[in-house]
């Protein structure tokens, strides 16, 4: 399976350029709505939690802290979010190529995987310079980030693949993970601290794997201090655990997708 992926390599790198394109055709800003809407989420979110309801970042008294914490979490789930949800429809979107043309099929989550990368760096250029403007310039813990990437793909490439097969044969599983979605972006210390969790609570942060890879976001670009790298050790392996189990399910259930689509 890895060597056919390898054979295919020039395959996956045209249709993410080509994907990348086509989805902002006849667009004036083109691949800018990719940076614009998680910036304007982060803004709504920054605008009534911090503006309206005085929201705070503890022992920070500066009043761009918390809006940059909140960006920093927001990118980080951003990444996940757009790996997981696509890599589970992505076989029923392009259920006619599957039928039409020979290719290896794992291909097709590869194509989405690489579009998330792309998307995010583009992101990650527009939240620097946005920080910069707050006066929050670059340090060497931002260099960390790519370790929380690796672990953050990882993780949504194994559920987003084996929820995506499961979704082929049940369109159910797409309606249910959209609320999950919901529920797990609110269990993550994104828009609120892992400090002012109640303790009778934590419990509930500490099983949630992304809590740690978003920490790794908010420590690097707001705090400038290095993560905790002990706390890495089980959003990661859960990751590389999901990242396997997706490829002997995929490759269990692969000859029965296209007569299911």
């Amino acid at each position: 399976m890895l060597s056919s992926l390898w054979r295919y390599r020039h395959f996956v790198a045209s249709a993410i350029r080509a994907e990348l394109k086509g989805r902002f055709a006849r667009s004036r800003l083109g691949a800018l709505w990719y940076i614009l809407n998680p910036l304007a989420q982060a803004a709504i979110y920054a605008l009534v939690l911090a503006e309206v309801m005085g929201a705070r970042m503890p022992r920070m008294a500066g009043v761009a802290a918390y809006p940059i914490y909140l960006m920093s979490g927001m990118a980080a789930w951003g990444l996940f979010s757009e790996i997981l949800s696509r890599c589970m429809t992505v076989f029923i979107e392009y259920s006619g190529t599957l039928k039409k043309i020979s290719f290896p099929r794992l291909c097709l989550p590869l194509i989405v995987w690489g579009g998330a990368l792309v998307n995010h760096a583009m992101l990650l250029l527009a939240i620097f310079v946005v920080f910069m403007f707050y006066g929050y310039y670059p340090s060497v813990t931002w260099f960390v980030l790519p370790i929380g990437i690796v672990i953050i793909s990882m993780l949504a490439f194994g559920i987003g693949v084996l929820l995506g097969i499961l979704n082929v044969f049940s369109r159910d599983v797409s309606q249910a993970i959209g609320v999950v979605l919901q529920l797990w972006f609110w269990v993550t210390p994104i828009v609120y601290s892992y400090e002012a969790v109640p303790p009778r609570i934590r419990w509930l942060i500490d099983l949630n794997p992304m809590a740690p890879l978003a920490r790794i976001y908010q420590d690097a670009l707001l705090f400038h201090r290095w993560p905790d790298f002990q706390l890495l050790a089980y959003p990661a392996l859960i990751g590389i655990g999901m990242f396997g189990l997706s490829f002997v399910i995929f490759r269990r259930a692969s000859s029965e997708l296209v007569d299911a689509l």
